[in-house]
């Protein structure tokens, strides 16, 4: 494949990432504004969790990446049987997992808004909000595992278009449980969690029995998964259960640093993170996209092809948020003020939002080389950059300028942190290593569990 072919390629399966992206950070932003219109306080219960509804999320697409890279491999080396069997046992392996994880949400929801230092005005709404979050885990995740098969199999249209659909619903129901009902907070978390609900079984249903790839018509094997799924899967889901540890578990950390700050300053941050996803949406469906074109290149034995997908993905996300970082800039009060109509949380979100405009481009280069690392298999050493510039760099400068600055400060750290983060990454991709340690699957199916 010639540059111009490549890169066609490449936009081919991106948009539709992209718009999937669109419709998840809309999912938030929905929730946010019109759950903002009820005041600070209700949108500050819902920023005081956010970031734990992140860490559990993380934990269950671990395992939903674990079989996903699999499925590009197996659809890359055309070995469509194979492919089918990773549908059936990621999708089983998906469900026990997060049924599993959300049983711990639903236990730990009454303490945790107090573990996270939230005032007393907060921790009522945000133990619900997480509550009910937590109970709609599992069948969410399912959606989601179905959907990054798909991906994987080279199908992008159909995810993006559910998903899309996704945010329609979100804003019907929210709008029926949040206002009709009268149940403000609860009625978000109720609202997402139906849309969310609703998708993913379309979802499953499509890429059970209408994908040529993965359909399970005919499919014969067992639902838990075999020994050598089993440990492909955990070679990719371990390193990634690390980094969410380490990388979601910094946002929790960074929440016990905001916290003290106030409701103004919960709420401005979570309005300015949510704000931040318009621009790095591009970036993290460019990186489902390199995930799906490094695998199967790897899978097909082309390394060359690999390497050139790598920096094709990432020089085009670098581009696309570099320019909408500039508008992210320029109009970062009117997009505060979408979501929140107190003067003080949108003049603070919007001051923070601008400081991280600087970061966006080398943000870019760290989400997408952690896709192109991950379509090879390997996620160790990147889990270990961002374990390093998370916890020693984020973290410290926060702890360091948060007391003095504020918020402002907090940004400051994020937007350092960041910056270095994606020149490493840069680094590392240029080496090659993440290649060199590629070893095909097994191709037997017949290995006992």
């Amino acid at each position: 494949m010639n540059r111009s072919q490549q890169f066609r390629l490449t936009l081919m399966l991106a948009v539709p990432a992209i718009l999937a992206q669109v419709s998840s950070v809309l999912m938030q932003y929905i929730d946010f504004a019109m759950v903002g219109r009820l005041g600070a306080n209700p949108a500050a219960s819902i920023g005081l969790v956010s970031t734990c509804t992140w860490l559990f999320t993380g934990f269950a697409l671990a395992v939903v990446t674990g079989f996903s890279v699999q499925v590009a491999h197996a659809c890359g080396a055309k070995d469509f049987d194979r492919a089918r069997l990773l549908l059936r046992q990621g999708l089983f392996s998906i469900t026990m997992f997060s049924i599993l994880l959300g049983l711990v949400g639903v236990l730990i929801s009454g303490p945790l808004p107090g573990w996270l230092g939230g005032d007393e005005v907060l921790k009522q709404d945000a133990s619900v909000y997480f509550r009910i979050y937590a109970g709609f885990l599992p069948i969410g995740m399912v959606g989601w595992g179905a959907s990054a098969m798909l991906q994987s199999s080279g199908n992008m249209k159909v995810p993006s278009i559910l998903y899309i659909g996704m945010c329609a619903l979100d804003v019907v129901f929210n709008y029926i449980f949040i206002y009709l009902l009268d149940m403000g907070v609860a009625g978000a978390a109720w609202g997402s969690g139906i849309a969310e609900a609703v998708t993913s079984i379309v979802a499953v249903w499509y890429a059970c029995t209408r994908s040529p790839e993965l359909r399970q018509k005919g499919v014969k094997g067992p639902f838990v998964p075999q020994a050598s799924i089993r440990r492909q899967a955990l070679s990719v889901t371990g390193p990634l259960w690390l980094q969410n540890v380490v990388m979601r578990g910094a946002y929790v950390a960074s929440t016990l640093i905001v916290a003290p700050l106030g409701p103004v300053s919960i709420a401005a941050n979570a309005f300015a993170i949510t704000a931040e996803s318009f621009c790095y949406m591009p970036g993290y469906g460019l990186e489902e996209a390199s995930t799906t074109l490094v695998g199967q290149s790897l899978g097909a034995g082309r390394r060359d092809l690999a390497r050139r997908f790598a920096w094709t993905t990432i020089g085009m996300a670098m581009i696309m948020m570099s320019l909408l970082a500039v508008a992210m800039y320029a109009f970062a009060p009117q997009m505060i003020g979408v979501m929140s109509t107190d003067t003080e949380v949108v003049a603070l979100g919007a001051r923070v939002l601008r400081i991280e405009a600087f970061a966006e481009a080398f943000y870019a280069a760290s989400i997408v080389g952690f896709g192109v690392c991950a379509g090879a298999g390997q996620t160790m050493i990147p889990t270990i950059l961002n374990l390093g510039t998370m916890w020693i760099v984020r973290i410290g400068l926060a702890l360091i300028l948060t007391p003095r600055y504020g918020l402002t400060g907090y940004w400051i750290a994020m937007c350092v942190e960041l910056s270095l983060r994606g020149i490493l990454f840069l680094i590392y991709v240029r080496t090659g290593h993440w290649l060199k340690k590629w070893t095909p699957a097994p191709a037997t199916l017949g290995e006992n569990c």
